[in-house]
């Protein structure tokens, strides 16, 4: 009688990848505002609403502190993000608060 060939062994199953930090995954930081400043997500935000000129230098404020927040974090172990919404509340900020200082001045 003839024995059945032998089972090869299963293959080994591949080891997990490793799980990156929340705020760390691109993904993540594209569909939720995780790993961000939450000062630049203010400042974003801020920015938005400048076109209504009255929060415009608070967008401007706003930015400059997620800037340095952002700076701060970068040699941590979990770094923030959100540099471009941060430049947003700087940039608006900073046009809609020259209108509205020109609008205060050109009043008589």
């Amino acid at each position: 009688m003839k024995q059945p060939p032998p089972v090869p062994p299963d293959p080994p199953s591949p080891s997990p990848a490793p799980e990156t930090p929340l705020g760390q995954d691109a993904g993540m930081r594209l569909v939720l505002p995780v790993g961000r400043s939450i000062w630049a997500i203010i400042a974003g935000y801020l920015g938005l609403l400048a076109i209504l000129v009255v929060p415009a230098p608070l967008a401007l404020l706003t930015g400059i502190i997620a800037v340095i927040d952002i700076r701060k974090s970068r040699h941590s172990a979990e770094p923030k993000h959100g540099m471009g919404r941060a430049v947003f509340g700087i940039v608006m900020g900073l046009l809609f608060t020259a209108t509205l200082v020109l609008v205060l001045l050109s009043r008589d």
